[in-house]
């Protein structure tokens, strides 16, 4: 299901790439830009708005042509598509997050994916290889169906990055919306940090990852 979860992600991107919109969606920076950070992220979090500007300005020096960037699913996870188990034929919906953007952004969401098949493995190797591997097999379906450039590819970390930060993001805008004062509890403390020390693969890797209590953090003050 693996292999057929990146060949449906390389079809989707293939069609997008000789898309042409009559009603064309919003643009990445239309939202994600450095005014919106400032008027949403707290001002007692600083070095959090320093960060995920810094992160934007590293976007906005990315290629931008037809193989690189187009209307992505922008929440492509298994939460998103169903599975005909006796076919393996899957059906993706919940399009109401579809942006123009990177390709590569779909593809780390997808990455993020894999995580909770291997999160309570003690040993960051074992995580490390098992993630590898399971990456190499998302790329043999989406490259089955589209091609994507090694250079893009070369910036996965990049783009789990900015998944972080579409989370954090994310997690604002629903406290906002909902009318409720900013907190942080111990799964935003956790993306917050890997943002402000500059932590790759969400930490996965890292010291900062426990795998008896996977992604939580000691709750930040705000």
């Amino acid at each position: 299901m693996v292999l057929d979860c990146g060949k449906v992600l390389g079809k989707m991107h293939h069609i997008s790439k000789g898309y042409t919109p009559v009603h064309r969606r919003h643009h990445f920076f239309d939202k994600f830009n450095a005014e919106y950070i400032d008027k949403l992220i707290p001002e007692s979090l600083p070095q959090l708005k320093e960060k995920l500007v810094e992160l934007l300005n590293t976007l906005q020096g990315l290629d931008r042509n037809q193989e690189t960037f187009g209307m992505i699913h922008f929440d492509y996870n298994d939460g998103n598509y169903s599975i005909d188990f006796d076919t393996g034929q899957i059906n993706v919906y919940d399009f109401d997050n579809s942006c123009f953007g990177w390709y590569m952004f779909d593809l780390a969401s997808v990455w993020g994916n894999g995580v909770g098949w291997i999160q309570f493995e003690p040993d960051a190797g074992k995580r490390k290889k098992f993630m590898d591997d399971y990456f190499e097999t998302v790329l043999a379906g989406y490259r089955s169906e589209t091609t994507i450039e090694d250079s893009m590819l070369d910036q996965l970390s990049l783009f789990i990055q900015v998944c972080v930060m579409e989370n954090i993001v994310d997690a604002f805008e629903v406290m906002q919306n909902n009318g409720e004062e900013p907190e942080c509890d111990e799964g935003l403390s956790y993306l917050i940090k890997c943002m402000e020390d500059d932590i790759p693969y969400e930490g996965f890797f890292h010291d900062i990852y426990s795998c008896e209590e996977p992604f939580e953090y000691e709750e930040r003050k705000i």
